[in-house]
C-alpha cells in the first residue's frame, strides 16, 4: 500500500505540501488509472509484475492522515511491512529523495499522526525535499505556497523517479529500493547545467 500524503481540496493541489498526492495523481495518469472516492481516501488498486498496489490520498487532511491509513491497511488486508508512506521534507533540498524502512516524523504532523495511531515507527517512508526557502515564522506559508518557476521545470523529472521508486519498492523490497532510488538533487546546479545546454543549442542551430 501506498499513501501519498496531502490536503483535499483545489486550493492544496499545487502547494508542496501536496507532494504525495502529485506523486500518486501522475502514477495514476501514466497508468490510465482513476481514483474513486471510498472512506477516509481517494483509492485505485493496480497490478505491476504479478504485484497489487493498493494507492490512496488520505482525505482526512494532513493532521489525521494515520486514520485512513489504519483503515485501509485493515480493509485492504496489508502488513504494515508492505506500507510506504510519501511526504514532503522541509530537511531536504528541493528535489532530493529519501527513503527509509523507519524513523522519526522529523516534525512532520502527517507522519506523526500516522505513528500514533500504528502505534509504531517501523513503517517504509519516501520524503521528497521541498527546501527551506522561507524566512523566520514564514514556515506554514512555505509549506502550503505553491511550487516556484524554477522548481516546476524538474518537478516533474523527479516525480518520475518516485514513481519508478514506488515500483521497486513492491517488485525488489525497500532495501534494494533505497540502493536504487535515495538520491540528492541540487536545484542551483540543474538549473546552471540547463542554461548552459541552452546556449550550446541555440549556438548549433
Amino acid at each position: 500500500m501506498i499513501a501519498g500524503l496531502g490536503n483535499p481540496g483545489v486550493e492544496y493541489t499545487e502547494t508542496r505540501h501536496n507532494i504525495g498526492f502529485k506523486v500518486l495523481d501522475a502514477f495514476a495518469k501514466a497508468s490510465n488509472l482513476v481514483f474513486e472516492h471510498k472512506r477516509y481516501a481517494d483509492m485505485v488498486e493496480c497490478k505491476i509484475k504479478g504485484r497489487i498496489y493498493v494507492l490512496i490520498k488520505p482525505i482526512t487532511y494532513m493532521n489525521l492522515s494515520g486514520k485512513a491509513v489504519k483503515y485501509w491497511l485493515k480493509e485492504a488486508n496489508v502488513p504494515i511491512e508492505n506500507l510506504m508512506i510519501i511526504s514532503d521534507d522541509l530537511a531536504l533540498p528541493f528535489g532530493t529523495i529519501r527513503i527509509k524502512a523507519n524513523g522519526s516524523a522529523g516534525g512532520h504532523n502527517g507522519l506523526s499522526h500516522i505513528s500514533e495511531i500504528l502505534e509504531t515507527e517501523n513503517y517504509s517512508r519516501l520524503r521528497f525535499g521541498i527546501g527551506n526557502s522561507f524566512s523566520k515564522g514564514k514556515q506554514i506559508d512555505y509549506v502550503l505556497g505553491n511550487w516556484d518557476t524554477e522548481e516546476k521545470k524538474f518537478l516533474e523529472q523527479r516525480i518520475e523517479k518516485v514513481i519508478q521508486a514506488i515500483k521497486n519498492f513492491g517488485t525488489i523490497g525497500i532495501e534494494r529500493t533505497m540502493n536504487h532510488s535515495n538520491e540528492k538533487f541540487d536545484l542551483v546546479k540543474e538549473l546552471e547545467k540547463q542554461k548552459t545546454e541552452n546556449i550550446s543549442n541555440k549556438e548549433n542551430e
